[in-house]
């Protein structure tokens, strides 16, 4: 490996990080394994800096576990692989993506003054389940914490889930499936319901599309970040 020769503090110093972080990242695979001083201690290269700084900007575009995965298959040559998990990540973020876009165009729905026609013909728990593909279980837990407010039925007490329920449903699943807690979701709804606007809920949709917007930028700057650590590793 040409160049002079690095210790890691000089890595750990370029991102503010300790020595042992450095020294974990290579025993964890993230990192080229160092060469050694005649004394023992450890000798990086300008491909160790590299790799170290395409990392780091892995984790902050597609996370941990990704940005491992990615640079253990770097490390053991296998850049197919390496693409390939970062394919996925970029499928997520595509799917996120058109998840919010489903949001934006069904939270409309929301303020519409309800019809008597639109509460015909309401369902039950089971069929609402499995037409949102989750469990019963998964919808009781929504109604206990307020996403939901389903009536009963006056003959045998059971859950019957309206046309406005099954709307309020399918928002919830959706904003659940794009990472918002539980807590928040009731809010949103909440909030929609009783004051018949979209304010908290085109709130929480702008901070969720900043939020996928910074993930684009970050995996960009990651890519930038891995391909100049290839060019670096194999002289280019």
């Amino acid at each position: 490996m040409a160049g002079t020769p690095l210790r890691p503090v000089h890595l750990a110093r370029e991102h503010g990080i300790s020595t042992q972080a450095v020294r974990n990242y290579e025993r964890d695979g993230f990192l080229p394994p160092a060469e050694r001083t005649p004394s023992g201690y450890r000798s990086y290269s300008a491909a160790h800096a590299s790799a170290l700084r395409a990392y780091l900007a892995l984790v902050a575009a597609h996370g941990h576990a990704t940005g491992g995965q990615v640079m253990r298959a770097v490390n053991a040559g296998d850049l197919d692989a390496a693409l390939r998990e970062i394919d996925r990540s970029h499928a997520q973020l595509l799917r996120d993506r058109e998840t919010l876009d489903a949001v934006s165009a069904a939270a409309g729905a929301l303020v519409q003054p309800p019809a008597s026609a639109r509460r015909d013909g309401a369902v039950a728990i089971g069929a609402l389940a499995h037409r949102l593909g989750v469990s019963p279980a998964t919808l009781r837990t929504w109604e206990r914490i307020g996403i939901l407010a389903p009536g009963r039925d006056p003959r045998t007490g059971q859950r019957r889930f309206t046309a406005d329920d099954v709307r309020d449903a399918s928002l919830a699943h959706l904003l659940r499936r794009g990472g918002h807690p539980l807590e928040h979701i009731a809010t949103v709804l909440h909030q929609v319901r009783t004051a018949g606007g979209t304010e908290a809920l085109a709130g929480s949709l702008e901070a969720w599309r900043q939020r996928l917007t910074g993930r684009g930028r970050a995996m960009l700057a990651a890519a930038g970040a891995l391909a100049e650590h290839l060019r670096v590793r194999d002289g280019g």
